[in-house]
């Protein structure tokens, strides 16, 4: 029940009734399911309907808080597929994760059990796959969401997409061990990103424009990294100093349209913002030292490089949100 298929992580087993184990957190079963799929809601409603369900732990994972899907489940492997937490703490998805919650509900459990044997498994598990292919059509998309926020969520997507791609420009060109090692901190961490985002931006509400902001991004890697770290770090600072104040006009937008903080949604994805900005809040300021202690200003070409990456940051926002 849950968006289109994915690769189970290393720490999922994918329709293994066994799985694999994560520190358990008392609760008899946990459901992570996607709240924002009306097909997966209206299911799991019946099942919450239940004898037995008082003693299963119900999780959205589309407006929940990170912490809540617990070790080795992230947002988007859980809005991708049906994921069980069992007592000992066992991730299982798919069929396994099916079986799991079914064997915890009286009514369901001979199919609980039945679902075990390794055959009846395989078959549900490809009836399960079928589903997540035609599940984008009825999952809610961000057009729930205010069209503000939405143009929002797609510069932030063409934003982390670029991002991604400074950093590995920075890869191909430099063999500086300290610059190399800088950049593959940040790589993972803004692929991260991309992913979060794109569990909450579908591919149709995406910039058009994505080949170009690749391009761009791989660009404002790559060419500093001809001058050495100190442009490396001068130019990441530049990006990390837009992108900061760019996420927190998001936060003030979200504040201003929930002052209570009573719409779920909403304060999901300003969780989800807050998180990204702090990211890059801490890779402005790697920067900023590692530069600094470098013990020389930045010249008037290197000033000219930074306004310039600045500025272009700024038109790139102001074409994704309409393009």
């Amino acid at each position: 029940m849950d968006s289109a298929p994915s690769t189970a992580s290393p720490s999922v087993a994918t329709g293994d009734p066994d799985g694999v184990a994560c520190p358990a957190d008392g609760t008899a079963l946990t459901v992570y399911y996607d709240g924002a799929c009306p097909v997966c809601t209206r299911e799991i409603g019946l099942y919450r309907g239940q004898r037995g369900a008082e003693s299963v732990r119900w999780v959205d994972a589309s407006t929940c808080d990170a912490d809540a899907l617990g070790p080795g489940l992230d947002r988007p492997r859980a809005l991708a597929r049906l994921h069980v937490r069992r007592p000992d703490g066992t991730l299982v998805d798919g069929a396994g994760a099916f079986a799991a919650m079914w064997r915890a509900l009286p009514a369901w459990s001979v199919l609980g059990r039945l679902a075990g044997v390794a055959p009846v498994r395989r078959v549900l598990d490809l009836a399960y796959d079928g589903f997540l292919r035609v599940r984008p059509m009825w999952r809610a998309a961000p057009s729930a969401l205010p069209a503000v926020l939405v143009a929002d969520l797609r510069t932030d997507h063409a934003g982390e997409t670029g991002a991604v791609r400074i950093y590995r420009g920075v890869l191909a060109v430099s063999r500086d061990p300290a610059v190399r090692a800088f950049a593959e901190r940040h790589l993972e961490t803004e692929a991260r990103h991309l992913r979060e985002i794109e569990a909450v931006l579908p591919p149709g509400r995406r910039s058009r424009l994505l080949p170009a902001w690749r391009a761009a991004g791989w660009l404002t890697g790559a060419l500093p990294a001809l001058f050495g770290a100190r442009a490396v770090h001068a130019t990441i600072e530049a990006v990390e100093t837009f992108v900061d104040r760019h996420y927190a006009e998001q936060l003030a937008r979200i504040d201003a349209l929930d002052p209570a903080g009573a719409d779920a949604r909403l304060q999901s994805l300003r969780t989800l913002l807050d998180a990204c900005r702090r990211d890059e809040v801490e890779h402005r300021d790697e920067a900023a030292d590692a530069f600094a202690r470098a013990g020389r200003g930045a010249g008037p070409l290197l000033r000219l490089w930074a306004r310039t990456v600045g500025a272009g940051s700024v038109a790139a926002v102001a074409v994704c949100r309409r393009v």
